[in-house]
């Protein structure tokens, strides 16, 4: 019996391999054939630029995420960074669009710095350092704005939020572009190969010389960042500054992707393309359920679901 159980153990191994690669890919190529036939009007200019647009600022998001779950990890303050790039744009765009972005960039990079260092130096868990940022983070981004939406109206600005370059919208293009970046940044990189090393074995990274408190500060720099050009983008979007409402809940759409696209939680790895196609997987799942005149509870239950096996599927392959 001990044989046959080692071998059929065996057997399994390539078949969880392939699934947690990609089986993220499957789904979307599954889902998007599933609409194609069942759905009316998918494939209209229209439905697609509409999901691409929803999706574009959880893949910006969720890549920072990859990269902070990657050491190990986990940032619960990215919704909160969004809200306060939201209430921080307003306040400088009277100087032009380019001071305001800087302006923004600089507070969610001092974000990432108080993460990276409650946890890297002062010794905290990720998720205590992390959540109270999300609590601290979301009150000073009402407290700038004054609990309320204001409405944008910096031309430059809207354009991002509307424009299109080719037929494809600026905002898609952003996430491209910054899809691109941290393909190369993680893969191409001796920072990406450090950040691996790090969520591999950080006691062992340490011993060989690495910077750790430095590749984990900058990390979180990074996600923080990125959580601030989302938050950006969605503003330009929504053409409103509302702190209340931008980010809310983003924190577990970015995990929920990164997860569904194979970076185990364990750290060690980051799947750029398997984030983008987790976020883009969930996006389709919950606008295909809305279409079909389902429950926002059933959405919400089957994409549980869905983060589960990915989770189960993560946990078989990491305990062979």
């Amino acid at each position: 019996m001990t044989a046959l159980a080692d071998s059929l153990r065996r057997l399994s191994r390539p078949t969880s391999r392939q699934l947690q690669d990609y089986g993220v890919y499957a789904a979307v190529v599954l889902i998007v054939l599933v609409n194609v036939a069942f759905t009316p009007n998918f494939l209209d200019a229209g439905n697609i630029r509409t999901q691409l647009l929803q999706v574009a600022p959880v893949v910006i998001v969720a890549l920072g995420m990859a990269l902070v779950i990657g050491t190990e990890g986990i940032d619960l303050s990215v919704g909160s960074v969004m809200a306060l790039a939201a209430a921080v744009l307003p306040l400088y765009l009277g100087y032009g669009l380019l001071p305001a972005l800087l302006m923004v960039l600089v507070v969610a990079a001092a974000v990432g710095v108080v993460n990276g260092y409650l946890l890297a130096v002062a010794g905290l868990q990720p998720i205590v350092a992390t959540l109270g940022m999300l609590v601290a983070g979301r009150g000073l981004a009402l407290v700038i704005a004054d609990g309320q939406l204001k409405q944008v109206g910096n031309e430059a600005l809207l354009s991002i939020g509307s424009a299109d370059v080719g037929g494809v919208p600026v905002i898609v293009l952003v996430t491209l572009v910054v899809a691109g970046a941290i393909g190369v940044l993680v893969h191409r990189t001796t920072f990406g190969r450090q950040l691996v090393a790090v969520g591999g074995n950080r006691a062992a990274s340490r011993m060989a010389g690495l910077p750790v408190v430095r590749i984990l500060v900058t990390t979180y720099v990074v996600c923080a960042v990125l959580s601030g050009v989302a938050g950006v983008l969605a503003t330009a979007r929504l053409t409103a500054s509302d702190p209340s409402a931008i980010g809310q809940l983003m924190e577990l759409s970015a995990i929920t992707a990164v997860v569904v696209g194979g970076t185990p939680l364990s750290g060690g790895r980051v799947r750029v393309l398997g984030t983008v196609a987790g976020a883009l997987l969930m996006q389709l799942v919950r606008a295909t359920l809305i279409k079909h005149n389902l429950p926002d509870s059933t959405a919400q239950i089957i994409q549980a679901a869905i983060i589960l096996g990915a989770v189960y599927v993560a946990r078989e392959r990491s305990s062979r």
